[in-house]
């Protein structure tokens, strides 16, 4: 799943390692899949909760990275959260701290976006069998693309007095994945239904 503003502001804070994820895709609401996937569930759901108001989930799709450090082990967590008009993303990872209590902080931030500010969905599917020769969905790719700018790369020219021509923006995106080794078949399917949810609520320009 994209990492929608992942800043190496600090070390990661050593922990002790996760347990081995849980499946959260049986759990059709957001509070029931969030306590049982996410290591600091309350802080999402009070994040998101606080948000979210009263509009009703519509759909949403979650993420935990486990990352080896030469510091520990550093756990990174995610949730992609659509009511309708709006897409709310959540996410959190733990950082140390030497001023702090135990000496760790827990960064937790949440970015709300518009629908509307959506100008592209794009989702990839990889097909494949089974041992009887049944199609099943063996990963996906969503991507998100907003028409804000993300990253300027200026074009050099050719002229001593115009020594750059252009720039080429690239604008700023979202990526979320599910693989069978990285979620399984029931996040796999859920994370297609999440994008064509957005692909029809998305609206025209």
């Amino acid at each position: 799943m994209g990492k929608f503003s992942r800043a190496a502001r600090s070390s990661p804070a050593p922990q002790r390692p996760a347990p081995a994820d849980p499946d959260w895709s049986p759990y059709e609401r957001l509070e029931d899949a969030a306590r049982a996937y996410f290591l600091h569930a309350d802080v999402a759901l009070e994040a998101v909760g606080g948000v979210l108001g009263r509009h009703r989930v519509l759909g949403f799709t979650l993420e935990r990275v486990v990352d080896l450090t030469e510091a520990g082990v550093s756990v990174w967590q995610e949730a992609a959260v659509c009511d309708g008009k709006r897409l709310i993303l959540w996410h959190s990872e733990e950082l140390t701290d030497d001023k702090a209590p135990g000496g760790t902080v827990l960064d937790s931030s949440v970015q709300v976006m518009p629908l509307g500010s959506i100008r592209h969905v794009g989702m990839r599917t990889l097909m494949g069998h089974d041992a009887a020769g049944r199609r099943i969905d063996r990963g996906v790719h969503l991507v998100l693309a907003t028409g804000t700018p993300h990253e300027l790369t200026p074009t050099p020219g050719g002229d001593p007095d115009a020594p750059l021509t252009s720039a080429r923006f690239r604008p700023e995106s979202f990526r979320f994945s599910k693989s069978l080794d990285d979620g399984g078949p029931g996040q796999i399917a859920r994370l297609i239904a999440f994008g064509r949810l957005l692909g029809r609520l998305v609206p025209g320009h």
